[in-house]
């Protein structure tokens, strides 16, 4: 796959995604789930939703995070390099314009509307990316009940976003250590996931 995709192809479609992902980070999994795996089939759902959960953890912007993850996948170093910029690039463009718009604009009835408008798209965004995610990421009973717990912890003892992720990861660990224990097995993917990774193994 790295030597298959060139780097302008790279460029070009990080470069036509950065301007429509209004929301940034995880408002942008409809797009990369669009451009990145069904028309380029560069990567899997599974595969977006690993690299996303790393960018998640990662000091900066989820989305340029995601970019640089997933240039690497795709291209190794350059890849990465060059994904980074294809969505740095227009993001500081339109930012810098419209900061310097919004300060003529800021009174006006209709911009102010628009960006309401565009608040409620952005959680209709973020409500179909946690959807997307919840499909490969919650695997099982346990992964479930981890998410609801952690989706609690966030709303009634206000906990930290950063906290939540190592809270998730050692969690992770104990139930993976417990149910090894119990001689339960661990399953790290979804069953149908399974099925169709071994399916292709064997086709190929």
């Amino acid at each position: 796959m790295k030597e298959k995709v060139s780097l302008l192809e790279i460029f070009w479609v990080f470069f036509r995604m950065s301007p429509i992902t209004f929301g940034g980070g995880y408002a942008m999994i409809p797009i990369i789930e669009r451009e990145i795996v069904f028309r380029k089939k560069w990567m899997k759902m599974q595969e977006v939703s690993d690299t996303l959960a790393l960018a998640g953890t990662a000091p900066g912007a989820i989305a340029i995070n995601a970019s640089i993850y997933i240039g690497y996948r795709i291209r190794g170093i350059l890849g990465a390099l060059i994904a980074m910029f294809g969505a740095l690039i227009p993001t500081f463009i339109i930012v810098v314009t419209l900061g310097s718009l919004y300060l003529y604009f800021q009174d006006n009835t209709y911009v102010n509307a628009a960006f309401k408008g565009i608040s409620g798209a952005v959680v209709a965004l973020i409500t179909y990316a946690a959807f997307k995610i919840s499909k490969t990421s919650i695997i099982d009973k346990s992964t479930a009940i981890l998410s609801m717990i952690m989706v609690l912890g966030m709303i009634i003892l206000k906990l930290h976003p950063i906290l939540v992720i190592v809270l998730g990861a050692i969690l992770g660990i104990l139930i993976t250590k417990i149910k090894e224990k119990l001689g339960i097995v661990v399953q790290f993917e979804k069953e149908e996931q399974q099925t169709n990774a071994s399916q292709t193994d064997q086709a190929s």
